[in-house]
């Protein structure tokens, strides 16, 4: 359990930082602060479950362009999950939004360099 929330923490900060980095591309919108940060956390946890579920799927279905691209595509899967968990927060009603392809793209590289600077930084067992 322990762990599960560690992660959750780490994606929000890694959401909050694409949010403040690309603020008008990726939008975090709400009345009050801490209902953005509770939109946040929601965020987060929806982009854990893309990432445990959807994303082992992609992979194994792109496995020949990991191959032929050395690994660029990872850029592409991770754009792909941040736009999949923006559409699937817009169905929730959660004002969490990113604007584009390319938007994505930076985000999910940004959103993939802080997650694992905190899970580096925070602790990892059960």
């Amino acid at each position: 359990m322990k762990n599960f929330l560690v992660k959750t923490i780490a994606n929000a900060a890694a959401l909050a930082v694409a949010v403040f980095l690309l603020k008008p591309d990726i939008s975090l919108t709400g009345d009050s602060t801490g209902h953005q940060a509770l939109t946040l956390i929601l965020v987060a946890l929806i982009f854990g479950v893309v990432n445990f579920v959807v994303k082992p799927i992609v992979k194994l279905l792109s496995f020949p362009l990991f191959i032929l691209t050395l690994g660029l595509i990872t850029l592409v899967v991770n754009a792909l999950m941040l736009m999949l968990t923006s559409w699937l927060a817009g169905t929730l009603d959660l004002a969490f939004h990113v604007d584009g392809f390319w938007t994505a793209v930076l985000g999910g590289v940004i959103v993939s360099i802080v997650s694992w600077a905190m899970h580096i930084m925070l602790p990892d067992e059960d």
